[in-house]
């Protein structure tokens, strides 16, 4: 994904010299190329440019050719799994394994509060005198904190119900900044009730279980609200995960 960010943003210089304004920021291979095919410069500083920018197309291809399989890998593992993390808006397969990977066994939080401060998601108090404040927490997992921040910037994008709590939540008069940190708690809530629920359900179906039994996750739902998830909470749990994913061959 790192390369073909660099790539995309390469292409995207490019064609901004061979296009006034350039192209959309979030432009697939098929629509820059499609884009390129309509123009023909005659000048060779032109020609040069749009070969370059078709050499990139051709990276960009191979590229998401490798993405799409590397995910479909991914996605089998985090089936094999027993995950139901990906039928949550903004979880992919890669962020669905990233996250079953540094969770580990999720009983070693005995809460969702010591998870958010796991993932650097439960605000700190940065109060100062009368002037009462919180900021997010540096010292956490950064991946899981990142993996959260990009399931939040997929849910703004979409009418979902991570986009209506931050859209109540700036309605309630929070800034921007103070309504994604709301948001990225709750949503840290909610993957966290997630894994719980596939957990329990993978020990319940195991052979010292109980056969028959089962668990639907309990997910919170984001509603707008001021209640502990918007609190400080205590320091990160300092157990490691015991158990990783397979490694990919």
């Amino acid at each position: 994904m790192a390369t073909r960010t660099e790539t995309v943003n390469r292409l995207h210089r490019i064609l901004l010299d061979l296009f006034p304004g350039g192209a959309k920021k979030f432009l697939s291979a098929m629509q820059a190329r499609k884009l390129v095919a309509t123009i023909k410069p005659r000048d060779p500083v032109g020609k040069t440019r749009r070969r370059l920018a078709v050499e990139l197309i051709g990276e960009l291809e191979s590229i998401d050719r490798k993405i799409k399989a590397a995910d479909k890998e991914l996605q089998q593992l985090v089936t094999d799994r027993g995950s139901t993390l990906t039928d949550l808006h903004g979880i992919g397969p890669s962020s669905a394994a990233r996250l079953l990977a540094d969770t580990g066994d999720v009983h070693r939080f005995c809460n969702r509060d010591r998870f958010a401060s796991w993932n650097s998601t439960a605000p700190l108090d940065a109060s100062s005198g009368e002037q009462q404040r919180h900021r997010l927490s540096r010292a956490g997992n950064r991946r899981i904190n990142r993996v959260l921040h990009i399931m939040a910037v997929v849910q703004l994008r979409n009418p979902t119900p991570g986009r209506t709590y931050f859209d109540a939540r700036k309605a309630a008069g929070k800034t921007s900044m103070e309504a994604m940190r709301s948001l990225k708690r709750q949503l840290s809530n909610v993957v966290y009730a997630r894994i719980l629920a596939d957990q329990k359900r993978s020990e319940t179906a195991s052979p010292g279980g109980q056969s028959g039994t089962t668990l639907q996750s309990s997910a919170p739902g984001l509603t707008p609200n001021t209640g502990p998830s918007d609190k400080p909470h205590p320091g990160p749990t300092t157990t490691q995960p015991n158990h990783r994913l397979p490694a990919m061959s």
